[in-house]
C-alpha cells in the first residue's frame, strides 16, 4: 500500500516535468568477516545509490536512495532500503521564500542529520531567517513516520545577515529530542519473585542556542569564529574559531582554536558522570613554490584537565597528489603516520589511475610496545563518457586486528539530464 501511495503521489509531478536529473550508482564491494580465531569468510556486498531531482519552474522533487545487501552471505536485515531524502522544494517563492516539504537533510552542528517535516527560509536584502520542524528518522533510513511527534522530534531556527560589507552574523537555536526505546525485562517484586515488567526511560534531550560571526577582507585576512550553548545544562558546549592572513604573497598563516564540553543528552545516565573539557590550539603555514608544488607544516596542542598532548603535521601538495607525515605525542599517545597519495588523468579525463599507501606505528603509553598498520590501495577511474564512467580498486590492510586483508571495489556510475515536456 505505501509503494502504491508513493506513485500515486510521484505521477502528476513526473507527467509535468520539464527537467528531469540526476545520477544512478551500482557498487560491489568484498571483504572478509572472521567467524572465530581460525576461521573467516569472504563477503560480496553490493550498493544500488539512485539521486533523482524531478524539476518544474522553480518547484522540484529531489530524492536519494539507496539499496545495499550481501550477495554472497546475507546478513541481518538484508536487503536495506535506505531513504536519505524525499522532499518537495518551492525555491525563491515571491522573490523571498524557499520551502521544503518531506525528508531532508539538516546541515546544523547540533542537529545534523535527516529528519521527516518541513523547512522554511525567508530571504530579504542582506538577511535571511530560517527554520525547521519534524521528526526523527527510524534505524537505516526507512520510509516511515515516527509515531510519537512529541517525543521524538527537530526543531530550530537561525537568523543570518551581512549587516556591514565583509562582515556576517548567525544566531539560531535548535531542540531535538530522541525517544527512547522501551524493553521488557524481569525484576524482583516485593516477595523477590521474578515478575515480566515493561521499562519506560524519559527521552533525552539536545537544547542549544548557536551564535556565529565572520569577517573576511579578500587576499589579506579572514576570521571565523562560532560557539554553541547548551540550554538544559546552562554551560558554553563549544567555542571554534578559524582564521587565515595571507597578504605576504605565495604564503599563508592559519589559526585555529577550540573548546569543548562532552556533548551529553539531557537525562541520560552519563550525565550524572563529571567530565572534563578539552581545549586545542594549532598553527601552520603554506608556502606555494610554484602553480604545482604548495610546502604545508602545523603544530598543534590539545589540553586536557591535567595533561597535554602535542601534533605535528608536514606536507606537500602538488597537482599530481600529496606526501604528508603526522607525528603526535604525549598524554593521548605517540604517534607516526606517513601517507602518499597520487592521482592523474589522461586522454581528457578518459583515464584517471590512482595510488596510495600509508604506514602508521603508534602506542597508547610510554611502557606498551608499538603497534604498526599498512595500507595499500590502487585503482583506476575509467570514463569513456561524459555521462558514463567506472572505478576499479584494489585494497590492502595489515595490521594485528586484520592481518594480510584484501579488499575489491567496482563501481558503475551513470548520469543523466533530460528536458522534456510530457503535458
Amino acid at each position: 500500500m505505501k509503494k502504491i501511495f508513493i506513485v500515486i503521489f510521484l505521477l502528476p509531478i513526473i507527467l509535468a516535468a520539464q527537467n528531469i536529473n540526476g545520477r544512478l550508482s551500482s557498487s560491489i564491494y568484498t571483504f572478509e568477516r572472521n567467524s572465530d580465531s581460525s576461521h573467516s569468510q569472504t563477503n560480496v556486498r553490493g550498493y544500488q545509490t539512485a539521486v533523482l531531482n524531478i524539476n518544474h519552474g522553480q518547484f522540484s522533487l529531489r530524492t536519494r536512495l539507496s539499496l545495499d545487501a550481501n550477495y554472497s552471505n546475507t546478513l541481518d536485515n538484508d536487503p536495506r532500503l535506505r531513504f536519505y531524502n524525499l522532499y518537495f522544494e518551492g525555491r525563491n517563492l515571491f522573490n523571498m521564500a524557499t520551502i521544503k516539504i518531506g525528508r531532508q537533510s539538516l546541515y546544523n552542528a547540533v542537529g545534523v542529520g535527516v529528519f521527516d517535516g518541513a523547512s522554511l527560509k525567508l530571504k530579504y536584502s542582506n538577511y535571511s531567517l530560517s527554520g525547521f520542524y519534524g521528526g526523527n528518522v527510524p534505524a537505516y533510513q526507512k520510509l516511515e513516520l515516527t509515531n510519537d511527534w512529541s517525543n521524538d522530534y527537530v526543531l530550530g531556527g537561525k537568523l543570518e545577515g551581512e549587516p556591514i560589507n565583509n562582515l556576517r552574523f548567525g544566531l539560531g537555536v535548535v531542540d531535538k529530542n530522541f525517544k527512547s526505546t522501551s524493553y521488557w525485562a524481569n525484576r524482583l517484586d516485593e516477595n523477590l519473585n521474578p515478575v515480566l515488567i515493561e521499562i519506560q526511560k524519559r527521552s533525552n534531550q539536545f537544547t542549544f542556542a548557536t551564535a556565529e560571526v565572520g569577517y573576511e577582507i579578500e587576499n589579506f585576512f579572514s576570521v571565523f569564529s562560532k560557539a554553541e550553548y547548551d540550554l538544559n545544562f546552562e554551560t558554553i558546549s563549544k567555542v571554534e574559531l578559524t582564521g587565515r592572513y595571507n597578504k605576504i604573497e605565495n604564503l599563508g598563516i592559519d589559526f585555529y582554536y577550540n573548546f569543548r564540553e562532552p556533548r551529553i543528552r539531557y537525562n541520560s545516565i552519563f550525565s550524572i558522570f563529571n567530565f572534563g573539557t578539552t581545549q586545542e590550539i594549532e598553527a601552520g603555514v603554506d608556502y606555494k613554490v610554484n602553480e604545482k608544488l604548495t610546502v604545508i607544516g602545523k603544530f598543534g596542542n590539545v589540553y586536557y584537565t591535567d595533561e597535554t598532548s602535542q601534533r605535528i603535521t608536514l606536507g606537500v601538495n602538488t597537482n599530481a597528489g600529496n606526501i604528508s607525515y603526522r607525528k603526535s605525542f604525549g598524554y593521548a599517545g605517540e604517534l607516526d603516520a606517513l601517507s602518499l597519495y597520487f592521482a592523474k588523468s589522461f586522454m581528457d579525463g578518459t583515464l584517471t589511475p590512482s595510488a596510495g599507501l600509508s604506514f602508521t606505528s603508534y602506542k597508547i603509553s610510554p611502557d606498551d610496545s608499538r603497534s604498526s598498520l599498512v595500507s595499500l590501495l590502487v585503482g583506476t577511474n575509467v570514463r569513456p563518457w561524459k555521462t558514463l564512467s567506472f572505478d576499479v580498486q584494489g585494497q590492502y590492510f595489515n595490521s594485528k586486528i586484520y592481518q594480510n586483508d584484501f579488499r575489491f571495489l567496482l563501481k558503475v556510475n551513470y548520469w543523466f539530464n533530460s528536458n522534456l515536456n510530457l503535458i
